[in-house]
């Protein structure tokens, strides 16, 4: 992986008791996944991660990492996937026209979610994420085609499940909230032999949201035996649905090139009848055999359904650009150009989105990480092979016949509906396979040196169909380097450099359509997308060994992007677009003293510029971003920091800030929403050994900030909200 891999096997397994056996060796592996487990849920800081292959220490990896762990995400509530990557530094989202937003690291995109990842195997893209089975999130930032193959440009996110561990507890929590909010969870771990243990994480959760209500449910039941021996086994079963409204977007005024937002972030402007529904549903089996010599095979096997249906309402000003022509010109009102021109009788559009897809996957990994001795240096191995298959069924704009009415800003969640007449839709197919060989090794050539190399080779092929048969193949090759070198002069500090690649293959987004826009251009034809990621940095161990700082220098490179061929655009794209970013990123996390406990991550990119690009400047100096241009959403700051204190033994008390700099939109090179900062606070009361509540109000301003952007509307961040969260732990 980013360095070689160490399993917890291997990095806790001391030598034999005098006239032991090899059974001797295991007892110790069940304390550290004990640890583990009780690092996650007891500190902001990690040591260890397992953002790929297998489980390494933090200052083995040459890369920056930031990990939320799950004493982080209960701490400020993020029960959402996304508000966990909205804390995170350096990611923004474009908000997509299908409902699906488009997350950007460091301004790279991720693939419309194509670079998230559970359990290090590609995850879903098409269904709403909770948290209730996650016990960590890893984000690594940069270039990491090397191990986990296409996409992960601007890097990798990957959610780390809740396992079985051998001891018996228990954990039902209770949070109500503001916006009719109930939210039910519970974590049950039973121990049922020697080393066997059964695990239940369940959820169900029910918010009005002024409107745009959601309804969820989970359940994830995992069942592990030979915890810590020689050959352990696990199987496990999840299952998550979601169904509501989706608050599809605001609309905007332009003042002086600056997005004015117009309504507060709780209307709902959609129709009762809009609805976003989606769900997951996948098994997985994994085995781990131990040898000897602290190496271990690690083999995982997933088979799974996503699926979702989106019909929402686009909402916006009679003269905006939501609403095909004649709806707008239909319109009745005004044209609002003004913030002052919006009040409770300004007439919005509501256009249809519509969006229905289902995605079947089936994913092998195996993976083998060992240490050995050769020409007298040390060697950590890591090798496997994965296997990755979709067959998807898309239909983006499934909105036939349909036509939505109007509504005014007064009269928010007005309750009017539109029969759904659409019929069956009529699915583009688009079938996908991968198949990936690496192996990496991390060289000790001193006490305090080591040297990291590693290669993988991708064979994908995918093919692209539409209803009526046209179709389209592409078949790719491909190569991905890695190399690094670490500076370890003592335990507690870790400097590194690296250099990684990453590729983004044309069918990342489903792309091979034959019709691809408004102007019958294809994506087939088009070989991958190719990055670079250089990075230097170091990684200390702090206050009595209570915390720790990253701080990294990072150049990332696009340098063969997708462009329109000037000369032949209604038929093919050119891989003749550039573009860069460079910055610092920061990241501490742990105890300052044994009461005061922070965690804080921000990124720094004062350099970033599309260098290269075939697309020309509007006659109006706005359109898309051009040569010379800073790409759209890549906020100069962002980031986050979370503080708490206990002060009284059983009071403790929190407090963050959110933060992200002005950005663009993508497609709007003369359109900017300005930087904002969201202010939470927290306190939580221990009341006995079992019980404890707590109070977290986010939005404390109860602040207007556009979030999420696209070039023509926005949606809005969360309006302030107040929980209250009882909890038992037994």
């Amino acid at each position: 992986m980013l360095a070689a891999s160490v399993s917890a096997w291997a990095q806790t397994t001391p030598q034999p008791k005098s006239g032991g056996t090899g059974a001797d060796q295991v007892l110790p592996t069940v304390e550290v996944k004990a640890s583990r487990e009780n690092e996650s849920k007891e500190s902001f800081r990690a040591t260890t991660t397992t953002i790929g292959k297998g489980n390494q220490e933090l200052r083995d990896v040459p890369q920056s990492v930031t990990v939320i762990t799950e004493r982080l995400m209960s701490d400020r509530n993020l029960d959402d996937f996304r508000d966990v990557l909205r804390n995170t530094a350096g990611v923004t989202f474009q908000a997509g026209e299908t409902g699906e937003e488009d997350i950007r690291l460091r301004g790279f995109s991720l693939g419309q979610a194509g670079d998230i990842y559970s359990d290090g195997m590609r995850d879903g893209t098409l269904y709403e994420r909770d948290t209730f089975n996650v016990d960590r999130i890893d984000v690594l930032k940069g270039s990491a085609s090397m191990l986990f193959g296409k996409g992960s440009t601007g890097g990798v996110v990957n959610q780390v499940s809740k396992q079985p561990f051998l001891t018996n507890q228990n954990e039902v929590s209770y949070t109500v909230g503001t916006g009719q909010d109930n939210r039910l969870t519970g974590d049950f771990n039973v121990v049922t032999g020697e080393n066997a243990a059964f695990r239940l994480n369940a959820m169900v959760q029910d918010a009005d949201n002024w409107g745009a209500e959601q309804k969820k449910q989970g359940v994830a039941p995992t069942f592990s035996w030979g915890i810590g021996t020689r050959d352990e086994f696990s199987v496990g079963l999840y299952y998550l649905e979601s169904d509501g409204r989706p608050l599809y977007n605001h609309p905007w005024v332009i003042n002086n090139g600056h997005i004015v937002e117009t309504v507060p972030a709780k209307n709902y402007y959609g129709l009762a009848s809009d609805h976003l529904n989606t769900s997951a549903t996948y098994g997985t089996i994994a085995y781990t055999h131990r040898f000897d010599q602290n190496s271990q095979l690690k083999t995982q096997l997933r088979h799974g359904r996503y699926e979702r249906d989106l019909l929402a309402s686009a909402v916006g000003f009679c003269n905006g650009v939501t609403g095909n022509a004649s709806q707008r010109a239909a319109c009745p009102g005004q044209q609002i150009v003004r913030l002052d021109q919006v009040n409770d009788n300004t007439v919005l559009s509501r256009a249809p989105k519509g969006r229905i897809g289902v995605s079947d996957t089936t994913q092998l990994t195996s993976d083998y990480s060992g240490n050995f001795i050769w020409g007298g240096l040390k060697h950590e191995l890591l090798t496997g092979v994965d296997f990755y298959q979709e067959d998807a069924k898309r239909n983006n704009a499934f909105t036939t016949g349909l036509t939505f009415p109007f509504t005014k800003v007064g009269t928010p969640n007005d309750g009017a509906t539109v029969a759904d007449t659409r019929g069956n839709p009529a699915f583009n197919t688009f079938d996908a396979r991968d198949i990936g060989l690496y192996v990496q090794d991390m060289v000790s050539i001193a006490p305090t040196v080591k040297l990291l190399g590693g290669l993988r080779f991708d064979r994908f092929t995918a093919s692209y169909q539409t209803p009526t048969g046209t179709s389209n193949e592409r078949s790719d090759n491909l190569w991905s380097p890695r190399v690094g070198a670490l500076y370890q002069p003592s335990n507690w500090a870790s400097y590194y450099v690296s250099y990684g690649t990453s590729y983004n293959t044309s069918g990342d987004a489903y792309q091979f359509t034959p019709t691809f826009g408004n102007d019958q251009r294809t994506a087939a034809n088009t070989p991958p997308e190719k990055s670079r990621n250089f990075e230097v940095g170091g990684k200390w161990d702090l206050f009595e060994n209570r915390a720790s700082l990253g701080v990294a220098a990072f150049y990332s490179e696009k340098y063969n992007e997708r462009n329109l061929d000037p000369d032949t655009a209604s038929t093919q794209q050119l891989l003749s677009g550039k573009r860069h970013a460079a910055g610092m990123e920061f990241n501490l996390a742990g105890r300052i003293t044994p009461k005061w406990e922070v965690f804080f991550n921000h990124t720094w990119i004062p350099d970033a510029k599309i260098d290269e690009s075939n697309q020309v400047l509007a006659a109006n100096g706005g359109g898309a971003q051009v040569k010379g241009d800073r790409p759209g959403l890549t906020p100069k700051n962002s980031g986050s920091l979370w503080t708490t204190y206990l002060v009284m033994p059983k009071l403790r008390l929190g407090a963050g800030l959110t933060y992200r700099g002005e950005q663009n939109p993508e497609g709007s090179r003369a359109v900017t929403a300005d930087s904002f900062v969201v202010a939470d606070a927290m306190a939580e009361y221990t009341i006995d050994q079992t019980w404890s509540a707590k109070l977290y109000v986010s939005n404390l301003t109860d602040k207007l900030y556009a979030d999420t952007l696209y070039r023509g509307f926005y949606a809005p961040g969360s309006p302030r909200r107040v929980q209250l969260t009882l909890k038992a732990a037994f």
